[in-house]
């Protein structure tokens, strides 16, 4: 063995040790209030379980000591997540008195992300991560190699089956976590791939040579084979910008991603910046912290867009390419078709809630400003040509952004007025309390028709739009508020563009609904109209989906009929329950109706299935990944058309074909 691998194998000279770990209270209250600790009990908390079991290896990963890491799914939905780092540590805890792998895993704040000398970063600052899974889980089984020795233990809904044991001897190092959600806590228990799939392959993009595997032995691949995904990066966040852009259709101005990377040598604040410029209209900036994606951004995207806006403008203003274009530049100007990855290690967070959205480290601003602009300024002195072609879509923008805020202005003048400046197609409902009003947004006005009539006038609006709406991913801003289906969705909801901290943002002061559903055929057409409608939602309204004012509407497929007994049907299995139940399993013994559009069923039908709060389905519209979900609707409604095929290709088995 040499001297470096003993060094990383000694407890005593890497200081992570017994007495590294600090205990601040037990776990209770996560059994009682889960969703305090990991989101909600649903789907988003259910998969939050694997990420903090994973983000701990990660932080062994920051700290220099993982390389490798395996995640499996299993047929029982169990998880089993495996690192080669220096394994939990399994001494007796002096301040405690207990065994420390049982104190990490059995106590709340527990762990060495609290010791300065044990992580210099971690994402799991809140020291809740593998506690908070173990009082979650039915069962749970954690395996340590560290010292020469094997040991586990066990644990039932948090408690130990029996004291941390010795179970042979290592020469590796690593811990593995196996556990099982409880399905009395949780709504479901069904791990969704696709999401796992998209958090570890941010991981290995923003941890470049760490290489993650994921195995799912729930369903084989194509070839009978265990579904097995490697997901390993050298180019890291330039990488990963490359691969965001290209999915999403986006084409670049530039050649090349500009790197920016730096350490501030008093703060140990580590920047990593991957920047381009690309033909959209939009800006798209991804943010991390320790990697944990920060949605609502903070200090180190100001710092960020703060550079970028002054090297820009003190370069085209030395260059007198502003004076020529006799136009007043702002900052958005500068961040229109701008794609980012902003990645900072900051040692001690300070994250805005449990949530980790934002980051609030004040000096990690002017770090980032410093490194960004030393780098940019001397991008822009040696590449005149990049640089002329990035002035130039600046100019552009501010062009744009003149004629949004006229066409914006028009909408608002309309927005503000009272009934009588409501758009004429509208049917309202007459609750004027936002909180018990919705708004259905109805596809064409043969349907608009038939759910003015079938809705509760008390509480029911309903705004039919005529056709597809203006696909706004391909087109300029104000263009867009000059759409009249657009403008009308402005002016029913009752929101206006502006706000006191933001001047793009949207302004819910005056939102006259707190329920806008989307309601379309269940078609290709209709499914094409609700995603350009949700493309729209997402890109200028997204306060909307935050708030979880958003929904879309579930119109059943099927109405299976004998005589005069009838029943809707949702899915295909739906279907064959009702002929099983109603014709006796013989489908020449029953009507079925195959439902295309809303217009095929009647007023009191529409009500029955798809309005009627008491027996309708509706799917309410959430971000999980604000990544993914910009690079879908990117990808989905943008130019290029490769990747939406290869999306469309690779989702075919999820796809209903109508006839």
């Amino acid at each position: 063995m040499s001297d470096t691998t003993q060094q990383v194998l000694s407890p005593a000279t890497n200081g992570y040790g017994a007495d590294s770990i600090q205990v601040l209270e037990g776990l209770e209250a996560v059994r009682k209030r889960p969703a305090m600790y990991i989101g909600d009990i649903s789907v988003k908390g259910l998969h939050h379980l694997v990420y903090e079991v994973v983000d701990n290896s990660i932080d062994e990963a920051l700290a220099g000591y993982c390389h490798n890491i395996v995640v499996n799914i299993y047929p029982d939905n169990s998880v089993s997540v495996e690192d080669d780092g220096r394994g939990i540590p399994t001494g007796m805890n002096t301040k405690e008195q207990r065994n420390a792998l049982e104190l990490v895993m059995t106590m709340l704040h527990a762990g060495g992300k609290f010791d300065k000398n044990t992580y210099k970063v971690s994402g799991g600052l809140h020291g809740v991560g593998v506690s908070c899974v173990n009082a979650l889980s039915s069962d749970l089984h954690v395996t340590v190699q560290r010292d020469g020795k094997k040991y586990e233990q066990a644990y039932k809904i948090g408690i130990p089956q029996y004291p941390v044991r010795e179970i042979g001897l290592s020469d590796k190092t690593g811990t593995r976590v196996h556990f099982h959600p409880d399905a009395s806590i949780f709504i479901t228990t069904v791990y969704n791939r696709e999401i796992l799939e998209s958090r570890l392959r941010e991981l290995s993009f923003l941890n470049k040579g760490v290489k993650i595997v994921f195995n799912d032995y729930r369903e084989p691949d194509e070839q009978g084979m265990t579904y097995t995904k490697i997901f390993y990066s050298e180019g890291g966040i330039v990488e990963f910008l490359e691969m965001l852009d290209a999915n999403a259709g986006r084409n670049p101005l530039i050649p090349k991603v500009i790197y920016v990377n730096g350490i501030d040598e008093g703060t140990h604040v580590a920047v990593e910046i991957a920047l381009t410029y690309n033909d959209s209209f939009s800006e798209h900036i991804y943010s991390y912290v320790n990697n944990i994606n920060t949605i609502e951004g903070g200090t180190h995207v100001a710092g960020f867009r703060r550079a970028l806006t002054r090297v820009f403008k003190s370069y085209g203003d030395k260059q007198n390419h502003f004076e020529k274009a006799k136009v007043e530049i702002e900052g958005d100007d500068y961040r229109e078709g701008l794609s980012a990855i902003i990645s900072v290690k900051v040692p001690e967070p300070q994250f805005e809630g449990q949530t980790k959205t934002k980051l609030g480290n004040n000096e990690v601003s002017g770090i980032v400003d410093t490194t960004v602009s030393k780098v940019l300024e001397a991008f822009l002195e040696e590449n005149p040509r990049e640089a002329k072609s990035i002035i130039q879509k600046v100019i552009l923008a501010a062009q744009a952004r003149a004629a949004a805020r006229k066409a914006r202005e028009l909408v608002q003048r309309k927005s503000v007025l009272s009934g009588g400046g409501l758009p004429g197609k509208l049917a309202d409902c007459s609750e004027r309390s936002p909180e018990r009003c919705e708004l259905y947004l109805v596809e064409g006005d043969s349907a608009g028709g038939t759910a003015k009539q079938g809705r509760d006038r008390g509480f029911q609006a309903i705004l039919p739009l005529r056709g597809k709406i203006l696909n706004v991913e391909k087109a300029m801003e104000h263009r867009i508020y000059e759409n009249e289906e657009i403008r009308n969705m402005y002016t029913a909801l009752g929101v206006t563009v502006g706000t006191p901290e933001d001047p793009k943002a949207l302004n819910l002061a005056k939102l006259r609904y707190h329920k806008v559903i989307i309601m379309t055929d269940a078609d290709v057409d209709g499914s094409h109209i609700a995603t350009l409608i949700l493309t729209f939602i997402y890109r200028y309204m997204s306060a909307l989906v935050e708030q979880g004012y958003i929904y879309i509407a579930q119109p059943p497929l099927y109405l299976v009929k004998k005589g005069k007994e009838q029943a809707y049907a949702w899915t295909e299995d739906q279907r064959t329950l009702q002929i099983e139940r109603i014709g006796g399993g013989k489908e020449d013994s029953v009507s079925v109706q195959r439902y295309k559009g809303l217009g095929e069923m009647n007023a009191s039908q529409l009500w029955d299935t798809t309005m009627n709060p008491e027996t309708r389905t509706l799917k309410q519209v959430t971000i999980e990944s604000a990544t993914e979900a910009d690079r879908v609707f990117s990808m989905l409604m943008g130019d290029e058309v490769a990747p939406r095929r290869d999306f469309i290709e690779s989702h075919a088995k999820y796809a209903r074909l109508d006839v």
